[in-house]
């Protein structure tokens, strides 16, 4: 089986990459903009990158052409809330339009590969505490251009499955930590600045945004099993939440990492951290993925945390 995997050198893709080499036999194709970020994929003779671009349908129908992949985990887009705020047009051009353009391509060279769609629980937005932990049936209230964008493309997918009848599976992670993350997030953003305080990089004083907000937290390297599993197990058209069930404070996470640290550090909140709307808490009903896929988070806490710190201790002596 030849799977095409878009965003493939990005966060998530590239451990989707790293899963599905280690787990299965299958032949596995790579889509990115740019080779950017290539080092973080594992050479393997089952994989090879192809460079494309999303939003730009040539360039992408000659992928999906030449390869007719028999299954599609899409995971391009554009990944950063704050980032959506200061340019909404470029985050739904790449999150909404470019997933247009996936599905054309599929259509237009004659291929309808069962495709699991990697979207997001912020789509949710406004969730009242008494709504936790949220199923897929909660109302989207989502409350940034990046959540809308992420909406926007979840129910595409749905389109896209009742009227042309392409089998999409759509996965609402909540969220994600793991190596390699973008410091834009917070756990990332914490072990980056523990690890350039252990260099003597800057000050030990590692700035915050709100942490009394509490979470629910998944293992990256676990939501790749998840993408397995769905696209061999779920059904087309579904929704598909990813999560343990269970909250965790920023703090407690922050204080977590503390104590995997060598260096006395000071916490400061830093006004320019906080989020426009940042909800008290959020708890992922994850039961139907795991009814109908079986799938279980496997990765603790903890080992998600070290894993993290490390990730940014070894980027940090390679850069000093």
């Amino acid at each position: 089986m030849l799977v095409l995997i878009t965003g493939a050198t990005g966060f998530v893709g590239s451990h989707v990459v790293d899963y599905l080499l280690a787990a299965t036999d299958w032949q596995l194709a790579g889509v990115s903009r740019s080779l950017r970020h290539a080092d973080n994929l594992t050479a393997n003779a089952r994989f090879r990158l192809h460079t494309a671009d999303l939003n730009e349908p040539a360039s992408i129908e000659e992928v999906v052409g030449d390869l007719k992949p028999d299954a599609v985990i899409h995971l391009a887009g554009q990944p950063l809330e704050p980032v959506s705020w200061r340019d909404p047009a470029a985050t739904f051009r790449l999150n909404v339009i470019g997933q247009i353009n996936l599905f054309e391509a599929m259509l237009k060279t004659g291929t309808k590969p069962r495709t699991v769609v990697g979207g997001s629980a912020l789509i949710y937005g406004l969730v009242k505490d008494e709504e936790n932990p949220i199923t897929e049936d909660q109302p989207p209230r989502p409350t940034s251009p990046y959540a809308v964008s992420k909406l926007a493309a979840d129910y595409l997918g749905y389109q896209y499955w009742i009227s042309r009848d392409l089998p999409v599976m759509r996965m609402r992670p909540f969220n994600q930590i793991g190596p390699r993350q973008s410091p834009e997030f917070a756990v990332a953003g914490f072990a980056r600045q523990i690890a350039q305080i252990e260099a003597g990089l800057t000050e030990p004083v590692l700035r915050v945004g709100n942490l009394a907000a509490a979470r629910d937290v998944t293992d990256v390297r676990d939501a790749a099993a998840a993408y397995r599993l769905a696209l061999e197990s779920g059904r087309g058209g579904e929704p598909y939440n990813i999560g343990s069930g269970q909250a965790h404070t920023m703090d407690a996470l922050l204080q977590q990492l503390l104590s995997l640290s060598r260096a006395d550090i000071r916490v400061a909140q830093d006004p320019a951290r906080l989020r426009p709307v940042d909800l008290p808490r959020i708890v992922c009903d994850g039961s139907k993925l795991r009814r109908e896929t079986g799938w279980q988070p496997a990765i603790s806490i903890g080992v998600s945390l070290q894993d993290t710190l490390d990730y940014w201790r070894g980027r940090t002596a390679k850069a000093s």
